[in-house]
C-alpha cells in the first residue's frame, strides 16, 4: 500500500506565496518521478511540475518562473514553492509519484484571492 500525504494548502492573497509538501510512504522501492498536478473547477487536471530522481524538472507553462519543485530522495518527499500567486492558480493540487505505477494524493486546496 502506497500513501501520499499532502500539506500546505490554504488561502492567500494575489502575489503571495505558499509551500506544498508531500510525503510518500508504504511499499515503495524507488520513485522515478515525483510531482504536482492541479485541477480547477470545470477544467482538466494539468501539470504543475515534476522532478525525476536525478533532479531533472519540468514545469507547466503557466507556472514557469514562479514555482519551484524540489525533492528529498532519502525522505521520499516532494515540495512545491509557489511564489507570485495569481487567482488563476486557484485549484486542488495533487501530489503524484511514479514508482512502478502511478500514485496520487488526496489533494489539497489552494485558493488565491484577488
Amino acid at each position: 500500500q502506497v500513501q501520499l500525504v499532502e500539506s500546505g494548502g490554504g488561502l492567500v492573497h494575489s502575489g503571495g506565496s505558499l509551500r506544498l509538501s508531500c510525503a510518500a510512504s508504504g511499499r515503495i522501492f524507488s520513485i522515478s518521478v515525483m510531482g504536482w498536478y492541479r485541477q480547477a473547477p470545470g477544467k482538466k487536471r494539468e501539470l504543475v511540475a515534476t522532478i525525476t530522481s536525478g533532479g531533472s524538472t519540468n514545469y507547466g507553462d503557466s507556472v514557469k518562473g514562479r514555482f519551484t519543485i524540489s525533492r528529498d530522495n532519502a525522505k521520499k518527499t516532494v515540495s512545491l514553492q509557489m511564489n507570485s500567486l495569481k487567482p488563476e492558480d486557484t485549484a486542488v493540487y495533487y501530489c503524484y509519484i511514479y514508482a512502478g505505477d502511478h500514485y496520487w494524493g488526496q489533494g489539497t486546496q489552494v485558493t488565491v484571492s484577488a
